[in-house]
């Protein structure tokens, strides 16, 4: 998700939905309870408490954000941690799960699902630090993959980060092999649930509102998280049926935001919208493959604008020809 679910887009998404309470109740009601914003990555020197507010942004929803941090060194993910608290974020999350190849060189992320021991280390580290410095008010949560080859030790794995002092554990069901190919295993996530004690949040195969519930219901999973599923349809987490015109309105605002958000040209606003249309299912905005192709092939910044305008019924204010 990195590059895509930025402060400016998730603003967007939170803005869609009601937040939702997160009783006693292992299964609460249905409904967008929270996010996560994209892991900030914690090399050479800790992160800041300026650093996490860029990556936050502003709150505007009373929908939590929690920061999501991914590193390997833990002095200074702890450090990182500390500045996370100070910076308001409402939790904060471990990434062991991005099987990016920059990740993998620098031993983070999906990476440390090879030494089970050292990820409960880092998790202890980090929620110690987040305990310290919240007087015991925020929670450190963690994500994994089912594996990194394979997906005989998720429950090590689950094992090991519930053991460091985790709140909560997401599991993407497939391994960091696996990257993000079609086919999904929930089985992995109804091994790693019936593993631990707290509670589990599954990963991975939901494209549809439907499955939200399916998956609680299938593998025990406390709550259910969705990644690319909600860059093509943002009103997934509450089963509401969208127009095109709708559609077309929502991806001419992020133009906007974008536009507001810094300098960028048309031609980075199209490339970020196609992001989202390479996606997209939501209404009948792009109701075959071959009307995907026809957004996705569109290389005047200016026609795929006006395309939107035409069906929103609104006007993005581009610029006057010269």
């Amino acid at each position: 998700m990195e590059g895509v679910t930025d402060p400016v887009f998730r603003s967007l998404v939170l803005a869609l939905h009601e937040p939702q309470g997160v009783p006693e109740d292992p299964l609460p009601p249905k409904g967008l309870g929270g996010a996560f914003t994209e892991f900030l990555r914690v090399s050479v020197h800790p992160r800041t408490e300026k650093d996490v507010r860029r990556h936050t942004g502003p709150r505007a929803s009373a929908i939590p954000v929690g920061l999501q941090l991914m590193g390997n060194d833990g002095p200074r993910m702890a450090e990182s941690a500390r500045a996370a608290v100070r910076a308001g974020a409402p939790v904060v999350d471990i990434n062991f799960g991005c099987p990016a190849k920059g990740a993998l060189k620098g031993c983070a992320g999906a990476s440390m699902l090879q030494d089970p021991g050292a990820m409960e280390s880092l998790v202890r580290t980090v929620a110690r630090a987040v305990e310290d410095e919240s007087n015991g008010s925020i929670p450190t949560t963690a994500k994994i993959r089912a594996g990194y080859d394979r997906a005989d030790r998720v429950e090590e794995l689950a094992r090991a980060v519930e053991a460091g002092g985790a709140a909560l554990l997401t599991v993407h069901c497939r391994t960091r092999a696996e990257g993000y190919c079609p086919e999904t295993d929930w089985s992995r996530l109804e091994r790693a649930a019936s593993t631990v004690s707290i509670p589990v949040c599954g990963n991975g195969g939901i494209e549809r509102f439907e499955d939200l519930e399916r998956m609680r219901q299938e593998t025990g999973c406390a709550y259910g998280m969705v990644g690319r599923a909600a860059l093509g349809d943002p009103w997934l987490f509450s089963d509401r049926t969208v127009s095109t015109q709708r559609c077309a309105e929502f991806l001419l605002d992020y133009a906007r935001a974008i536009k507001a958000s810094g300098p960028v040209s048309y031609r980075g606003i199209a490339g970020r919208l196609k992001q989202l249309l390479r996606l997209w299912t939501a209404g009948d905005l792009v109701p075959t493959e071959a009307a995907r192709k026809q957004w996705l092939t569109e290389s005047d910044p200016q026609r795929l604008l006006e395309r939107l305008e035409a069906l929103a019924g609104s006007t993005f204010l581009l610029p006057q020809p010269s």
